[in-house]
């Protein structure tokens, strides 16, 4: 499984707009063959910080999912909106039951 982490920061004036536009990359996203999870959550230290939980079933389904044209759509869209780079990691992992 891989597992993907990402963030935007904005500012008070776009956050409307990136929640709109994360939000349609994540239902979207969800359909995608590969997707085990995608999931956008409010940072409740910094509320103007989107923060990004995805799952993967392997590199190939995120590779493919790197080359849908509304996710470079949503990448190059949010970079405008955004006040720092965004944020971007991936690692690999397995699912672990307690």
């Amino acid at each position: 499984m891989i597992v993907v982490t990402g963030s935007i920061t904005t500012r008070p004036e776009t956050l409307a707009e990136v929640e709109k536009l994360s939000l349609e990359h994540v239902l979207r996203s969800r359909t995608e063959p590969g997707c085990l999870s995608h999931s956008v959550h409010r940072d409740l230290e910094k509320p103007l910080r989107l923060v990004f939980l995805e799952e993967w079933a392997d590199r190939a389904a995120l590779a493919t999912h790197f080359t849908v044209p509304a996710s470079r759509e949503f990448s190059k869209a949010v970079a405008q909106l955004a006040v720092e780079p965004t944020t971007l990691r991936v690692y690999e992992g397995e699912r672990v039951r307690i």
